[in-house]
């Protein structure tokens, strides 16, 4: 069952593939904007799919954030994400990333939840 304050954390590493020069996003051997985001995201689906029905899943649809820290190759990145709204199937979840104590990133996400099969049915068309 979906609640507000559900809480999920996902990691990861930054390596060569999720640097700034690796997403052109920059010319930096740094975490890239573009990899936060992604693990925000991921943080927040895989939080919530669980709870989902069968043949549901869903899609994110807005992003408020900011990046406001470097990260350096072999760091590891840790994204905690909490459920704060929940409008029928629109769901909002504060986001913030950490390296090691110190926030490098953090804001909102807007995620609905979706039928799968209408779903992919409609980006078909």
């Amino acid at each position: 069952m979906l609640e507000i304050g559900m809480k999920g954390k996902a990691q990861t590493t930054v390596t060569q593939q999720n640097t700034a020069k690796a997403f052109c996003s920059g010319a930096l051997e740094v975490f890239a904007t573009p990899a936060m985001l992604s693990l925000m995201e991921e943080t927040c689906w895989k939080m919530i799919q669980p709870e989902l029905g069968e043949g549901e899943g869903s899609v994110g649809t807005k992003v408020d954030i900011t990046h406001d820290r470097a990260s350096a190759i072999g760091h590891t990145i840790t994204c905690e994400a909490t459920l704060i709204e929940i409008d029928r199937r629109r769901l909002v979840f504060e986001v913030k990333c950490f390296d090691g104590d110190n926030i490098i990133g953090s804001g909102t996400h807007e995620r609905f939840i979706i039928d799968n099969a209408k779903f992919m049915a409609k980006a078909q068309n």
